[in-house]
């Protein structure tokens, strides 16, 4: 029998920034063994349109039965798992390929938005357990990190039997920081832990925490 895969991906760098944490994180945990699973990593280009072939080929190569796709969210002092994706790309920069689209939907015949179907407040019980800050996030922002959580769940959407799949944004890693005064970022070792304790939470949780994890704003 073919052992389950849980597929984990990072993205390259962007905006000047000489790495991309998200991918830094989830290379050391490839080839690790979770709960009877083993995690494939593998890096999406920031790229509109780009990163979604990458993905939708990944999908099909690995047939995962988790997906957790990670990216990087300077200004954020947390693991953030996001709630929903929604359904419209709106850049404030250009991404990787000078591709900078505003007020476009990702797929024109697509819903709204999508939820995370992981047990998100679960996972973020977890990673705190584990020693590593985490929230609950009610936006995953509208560049190519929103882009690729919405197209992830609008591929898993139609694939029988179920997937679930969702998306994590981490902060800058002090080597970052460094270069953005004022910014908060958290050590690398602590974001790998607490992917490891995301990981093993999405796997073994059928059903979320009932549990407040809102914002009041």
């Amino acid at each position: 029998m073919t052992q389950p895969i849980i597929l984990l991906t990072g993205f390259e760098p962007f905006e000047q920034e000489p790495l991309n944490p998200s991918w830094e994180a989830v290379r050391a945990l490839d080839g690790w063994q979770c709960e009877g699973a083993r995690v494939v990593a593998r890096q999406l280009p920031c790229v509109f349109g780009v990163a979604l072939q990458t993905l939708d080929t990944l999908l099909a190569e690995f047939k995962p039965v988790l997906v957790l796709c990670v990216g990087q969210a300077g200004g954020r002092s947390q693991l953030s798992l996001e709630r929903v994706a929604i359904n419209v790309d709106d850049a404030r920069i250009a991404d990787n390929a000078g591709r900078q689209p505003i007020d476009r939907p990702i797929y024109g015949d697509g819903p709204a938005a999508y939820f995370s179907t992981l047990p998100i407040k679960g996972m973020v019980k977890a990673m705190r357990a584990a020693g590593a800050p985490a929230e609950v996030s009610q936006t995953a922002g509208t560049f190519v990190c929103n882009h690729v959580f919405y197209g992830l769940m609008h591929s898993l959407a139609q694939h029988k039997p179920a997937v679930r799949g969702g998306f994590m944004h981490i902060p800058y890693i002090p080597s970052q920081a460094v270069r953005h005064p004022g910014q908060p970022s958290l050590a690398l070792d602590i974001v790998i832990d607490g992917l490891r304790a995301a990981l093993q939470s999405a796997m073994t949780l059928q059903q979320d925490v009932f549990e407040g994890g809102g914002q009041l704003h």
